[in-house]
């Protein structure tokens, strides 16, 4: 990882948000690492690389602007744990490594930006220059969930036979024979009125309206 690189990246992760923050940085950083361990060049142009990352917000971005790898692009899916965590998938090897800050990473932030205004810009600053042993904590990990499910066949659509939308990517799901959204079969997020509201699993009931 060359300096230059590392602050194009951390532009191109600023340009989503008003300023750069602390977990922008990590964010990079961790992608960039990802790939040396990897042995993947970054940010992808492909779909080599799969990222599952444990939260959203500012540490997303900095993943995406080092890795290439995004929700659109379906190479990048959020699991929302709350952690400042991801997994990287080299598709190919199901190679999986999980990067995340060492618990100790705040406190020895002061160890490289002693003369920092704040606690916030002395991790912005060191965040930047810590090496990545001191920085991070790594593990080779395997993974509980399917991959070829996830990414799934190009061109696979279906019909939920109760609410009629479009299903697409295998995420269908079929209950004596009929083919439904996984919504109409229970599992949903949201419900609407006059709709019974039922526990994950069970079909969705259509009530009249009164």
């Amino acid at each position: 990882m060359t300096h230059h690189n590392l602050q194009q990246l951390l532009e191109k992760s600023a340009e989503t948000h008003r300023h750069l923050c602390p977990r922008q940085v990590l964010g990079v950083r961790m992608g960039l690492l990802a790939g040396e361990l990897l042995g993947l060049e970054v940010p992808r142009r492909d779909k080599r690389m799969f990222v599952f990352m444990e939260t959203d917000g500012c540490g997303l971005s900095g993943v995406q602007a080092a890795t290439g790898c995004t929700p659109n692009r379906r190479t990048l899916r959020v699991m929302d744990y709350g952690k400042m965590a991801a997994t990287f998938v080299d598709t190919e090897t199901m190679r999986a490594v999980r990067i995340a800050p060492s618990a100790g990473c705040r406190a020895r932030s002061a160890d490289y930006a002693p003369d920092a205004p704040s606690r916030w810009h002395c991790q912005l600053e060191a965040y930047q220059i810590m090496p990545d042993d001191l920085l991070f904590d790594v593990q080779e990990v395997e993974l509980t969930v399917s991959m070829a499910a996830i990414i799934s066949r190009p061109g696979r659509r279906v019909t939920c036979a109760c609410c009629g939308e479009e299903i697409i990517n295998e995420r269908e799901v079929v209950r004596n024979g009929d083919v439904l959204c996984r919504c109409c079969a229970g599992d949903s997020y949201y419900i609407t009125p006059g709709t019974a509201h039922v526990p994950s699993g069970q079909p969705s009931v259509a009530l009249p309206v009164k």
